[in-house]
């Protein structure tokens, strides 16, 4: 069955192209689309080439996968997996908003608009997620920052579940993503996301502080590994996912 898959233009990540996490997290929608799911299966989704605006793409099923192509190219490809995303160890409330001040992205930020991480979106436009550095985690850096989602990230299907109105899944996996690119020191290497793995467990209620925290897991060549998790007002996971980057001529992006 062919499906299809827009990215809407608020769901940006550099201005021309969507957010690698928001257009991962519609896309494994499509791979289990229960609305009614408390949980969700382990997703890994491969980012092939920068995600369009506005434009459909064509989602089928091939040899497994979800995958979403555009002009007969591969833009994104779902699979279910069995692994588990590590963990990144929680952060409080009060660190992780005092850490925000430290945020690098209100000093230099390559994508402004973007909608995950953007200084430049309004709020109830964007996500605003401005992670700044806390205490490492096993030598390695970690940062992190408090989130309070707003109700315009909601989707209706959701009442039908539980009384409380939640997050979509897309806007979900577009919490994970960017804070991971800033633990990989986005100011100092420029960076897009090219794979994505992520675990939800829980939608994020509406309006309730969630605690979102990035982790650097190391670089190999041009790749950065990083991984991130997002923690509830009562201290539990919600979600938790890694990441995979990889640098690019900030120039393709002027």
């Amino acid at each position: 069955m062919t499906r299809e898959l827009i990215v809407p233009r608020r769901f940006c990540g550099p201005p021309s192209s969507g957010n690698g996490g928001w257009t991962s997290g519609a896309l494994a929608a499509l791979v289990d689309p229960d609305p009614r799911a408390r949980s969700w299966p382990t997703v890994r989704v491969a980012l092939r080439q920068p995600p369009p605006l506005d434009t459909p793409m064509s989602v089928a099923d091939e040899d497994g996968a979800t995958v979403a192509t555009f002009g007969g190219a591969v833009v994104a490809r779902a699979s279910i997996v069995d692994d588990e995303p590590v963990v990144v160890e929680p952060v409080s409330p009060a660190e992780a908003r005092a850490a925000m001040a430290s945020y690098p992205g209100l000093v230099s930020h390559p994508f402004p608009t973007c909608f995950a991480c953007g200084t430049d979106r309004a709020e109830g436009d964007g996500l605003r997620i401005f992670a700044g550095p806390v205490t490492e985690q096993d030598g390695a850096t970690r940062i992190a920052a408090v989130w309070r989602p707003h109700p315009s990230t909601g989707d209706d299907f959701q009442q039908t579940r539980d009384e409380l109105p939640r997050a979509s899944l897309p806007v979900t996996w577009a919490a994970l993503d960017c804070i991971g690119g800033w633990a990989g020191d986005l100011t100092e290497r420029l960076m897009v996301l090219v794979g994505m793995t992520a675990r939800v467990d829980a939608l994020p209620v509406i309006g309730e502080e969630h605690v979102v925290v990035g982790l650097a897991r190391g670089q190999e060549g041009r790749k950065t590994f990083t991984a991130s998790a997002l923690y509830d007002s009562d201290g539990r996971v919600v979600a938790t996912a890694e990441h995979v980057w990889v640098a690019v001529d900030p120039a393709a992006f002027a």
